[in-house]
């Protein structure tokens, strides 16, 4: 049984699963479907219209996966384009005061910081950490366990394992070691990501070039994904800052 307080707006059309709890004065608009077990704290609005000029009146949704917690005042906006969604994966947590825009899909296990705002059609993979006040253009994708560090500005995708420079621009600062070893990846996964990062990032080579290396090299593993990953960027990915030091050095490995 789900525990909806008296206070909260659900319309007609919406599906709500069970176990589901949400709080005082949140909305839950028509087009919303919310999976089992999910807590949707006060005041939080999901499906209403995107913030999209282009936007006529059309059939679009929001899919929210099984074991999700959405915090206070959170916004949800639902697909643009007639028949689309944005789509929330299973487990995530998105932190008070976020946003998430038109045709956005979060993989699973996806944590949002407060504050934090993500454009239409942005796209993040499993396992990612986004920080708090981290704004993400459009159609930026940000691959499997990257972890976006507080106050960045992202215009470019992230590799997947990758961290970024916080209150900077488009600034990759290195790998997120902690977060590969608390995903399970062994520690020859993650040697062979950092064979791939430093082909990537501290090599002389082009990105072409280096990934013609790492499809050298790999044949499969960790490494391939972030071959498939940055060889299917239309944005470009973003580069490594000058000067950084080596904040992906792994004892473990």
């Amino acid at each position: 049984m789900s525990n909806i307080h008296p206070t909260a707006v659900i319309e007609d059309g919406a599906v709500i699963g069970g176990e589901v709890t949400i709080g005082p004065h949140a909305i839950v608009l028509r087009n919303v479907t919310i999976g089992p077990n999910c807590r949707i704290h006060a005041g939080a609005v999901i499906g209403d219209l995107p913030q999209d000029l282009a936007f006529q009146p059309a059939e679009t949704f929001v899919h929210i996966g099984a074991n999700c917690v959405i915090r206070e005042h959170v916004t949800i906006h639902r697909g643009t384009k007639p028949g689309t969604a944005t789509v929330i994966g299973d487990g995530c947590y998105l932190m008070a005061n976020s946003h998430l825009g038109h045709n956005v899909r979060l993989g699973t296990r996806v944590i949002v910081a407060n504050g934090t705002m993500l454009g239409g059609y942005v796209e993040v993979d499993d396992g990612v950490f986004i920080s708090g006040n981290v704004l993400l253009h459009q159609f930026v994708r940000v691959g499997r366990l990257a972890m976006l560090s507080g106050g960045c500005g992202i215009g470019k995708d992230v590799p997947p394992f990758c961290t970024t420079v916080g209150l900077e621009r488009n600034r990759i600062g290195g790998l997120n070691t902690i977060g590969m070893r608390r995903a399970g990846l062994s520690s020859a996964e993650r040697l062979q990501v950092k064979r791939a990062f430093t082909l990537l990032y501290r090599s002389q080579l082009n990105v072409s070039q280096a990934l013609e290396r790492m499809r050298q090299e790999f044949v499969d593993g960790p490494a391939v994904e972030i071959v498939t990953f940055v060889s299917a960027s239309r944005r470009g990915i973003c580069p490594m800052r000058d000067g950084i030091g080596d904040q992906d050095a792994d004892p473990e490995v």
